[in-house]
């Protein structure tokens, strides 16, 4: 497979990994340490921003920071932007510029910029805002101070950093089973090994052997429920590795075997185009920067509640489809079950309405309901948030793949099929619910397509050229009355951090069974039904798809 080429992963919100650009200089007298040089700190903001008084964090606008720098800032009142804020990595930008310049300045200000944070930021003082030692900025806070000490030896550094390593090393703090938890096990092996503490460093590594087998099962499939968290996960397993080794520590097999899986986890979450699959906390625009070589298979079930399937690696043109089910909604995880994604013919079809931010408002909690993914809803009965749902059967061929899935999220029992038809690109889905209850569903559109025409049970939307037709049945007979809303309270997609962008999403009539067929790449397709068989331009499968 080829070398992917954006963000390695997006820490918090958009933190970018990656290191600024080292030139060496003529003559340098200061040693570069492992501590400063590894994979830690944003591409953003430079050295030299900081030292202008200007930072930039996660994609937002640069914030004048000054030289009275003013810890309780939230210019953008952003959750995200505040924790990276008090992370302090971008301090530690100018510690690395140190070794790489060996330019006293900007050790200067990095000690000044700490000790005043320090000062300011007293754990459990009066005024010290509760989320500067939340798990998350304490554990990526730690390796700018870490990178920091191997220049600055004063006291109040080494004290900050026992309170650190005092929280770090709390189990009623522990996220356990989670990327949280893995960055505390980082950070606290991290000041074990620098301070030759052995209690923290053994404590570290005993943790992270539970987390990672929790966050990361057998089949290599995380746990939390949006798969771009695997590209993050697996950057920060490198980095664990490494440092253990580094701290004289063997490696715990299960963990560099679950390393390895997540690749091939990764490998299947991401589309022909070269993006990830916007599942659950996961935006339309990520894309890994990491080898994950070719898998063997094509159609990949996870029990973490996966189904992926394409046409062919490495071909942009490819057919590419995902569904989700399994455990109900956790950590990263959106109410998606039974949901489907639908690429073809080298574009998004069906898309998930992605990631917007972690900020508490309507709009994030509304991209977590089912109303806001490709899922059928039981007309009359009340959603069970957090509901499992199973993968019943599934049968596989080379150029069609159908699977049965099911839950009682609405109390009684929902039903999909799923038919994916390659070559001629076909996806068809079969919703029903027991007891006679009716059922309606949902399809998100790509932002790209335009309604072109709404009639007799059949919507067309298109770009330019390429045209795509949904038509929907129920026992064989047309189904008409299905109405499209772009904008509004479901027209809604957010493809990048932040954005919201106006969609089509064509909104079924309530009916006992719902056949829903989607044909891309042409707005008139000859769809037949009749004696058990569905027929769509010489395309024949059975009318309960599996």
């Amino acid at each position: 497979m080829r070398r992917l080429a954006i963000p390695l992963a997006l820490t918090l919100a958009l933190g970018v990994a990656g290191s600024p650009a080292q030139a060496e200089p003529a003559e340098r007298t200061v040693k570069r340490t492992a501590e400063c040089q590894g994979d830690w700190l944003p591409g953003s903001p430079t050295a030299d921003e900081v030292m202008r008084g200007e930072i930039s964090l996660v994609g937002l606008p640069a914030y004048k920071l000054g030289k009275k720098i003013n810890w309780n800032a939230s210019p953008y009142k952003n959750r995200s932007w505040e924790y990276v804020f008090h992370s302090l990595r971008w301090m530690g930008t100018l510690v690395v510029e140190y070794e790489n310049t060996g330019e006293r300045r900007y050790l200067d200000r990095a000690k000044e910029i700490t000790k005043d944070w320090a000062a300011r930021n007293k754990y459990g003082a009066r005024g010290t805002k509760p989320y500067v030692w939340n798990d998350h900025p304490v554990s990526l806070r730690t390796q700018a101070l870490i990178c920091l000490s191997k220049h600055a030896n004063e006291s109040w550094l080494r004290q900050s950093l026992t309170t650190h390593a005092k929280l770090l090393s709390n189990p009623r703090l522990y996220k356990k089973g989670h990327n949280h938890g893995i960055d505390q096990d980082i950070a606290l092996m991290a000041i074990g090994c620098r301070y030759k503490r052995k209690d923290w460093s053994d404590l570290a590594s005993r943790r992270l052997t539970g987390t990672v087998k929790l966050d990361v099962d057998s089949q290599g499939a995380l746990m939390e429920q949006a798969p771009r968290y695997a590209v993050y996960v697996y950057g920060r397993l490198q980095v664990a590795m490494t440092n253990m080794r580094a701290c004289g520590r063997k490696v715990p097999g299960e963990i560099s075997r679950r390393a390895e899986a997540l690749k091939d986890f990764i490998a299947h979450s991401t589309q022909p185009n070269g993006f990830m699959v916007p599942i659950g906390d996961g935006s339309a625009e990520t894309e890994p920067k990491m080898d994950t070589g070719t898998p063997k298979q094509k159609v990949r079930t996870y029990k973490a509640g996966y189904v992926y399937g394409r046409t062919d690696w490495d071909k942009r043109d490819s057919a590419y489809y995902s569904i989700r089910y399994g455990p109900g909604m956790k950590f990263h995880g959106h109410e998606d079950h039974l949901g489907v994604t639908y690429y073809a013919q080298g574009r998004d079809i069906l898309v998930d309405t992605g990631f917007h931010s972690y900020e508490k408002n309507a709009y994030r909690y509304w991209t977590l309901s089912p109303e806001a993914h490709n899922v059928p809803t039981v007309v009359g009965q009340r959603f069970r948030p957090r509901t499992a749902s199973r993968l019943d059967k599934t049968r596989y061929g080379k150029n069609r793949q159908a699977f049965r899935l099911s839950d009682k999220a609405y109390g009684v029992t929902r039903t999909r099929s799923v038919l994916v038809n390659h070559g001629d690109d076909v996806m068809a889905v079969l919703d029903t619910a027991s007891g006679g209850k009716k059922i309606r569903n949902l399809w998100r559109f790509a932002d790209d397509l335009k309604l072109i025409s709404n009639k007799g049970g059949r919507v067309v939307l298109g770009n330019g050229s390429f045209k795509v037709t949904l038509v929907q049945l129920s026992s064989c007979k047309p189904v008409r009355g299905q109405k499209v809303e772009r904008g509004g309270k479901l027209g809604w997609v957010s493809p990048t951090y932040l954005s919201k962008k106006p969609t089509n999403v064509v909104v079924s009539p309530a009916a006992k069974s719902l056949l829903t067929i989607v044909v891309p790449g042409t707005d008139n397709p000859k769809v037949s039904c009749s004696g058990g068989k569905v027929t769509v331009d010489g395309v024949t499968f059975p009318t309960n798809l599996i």
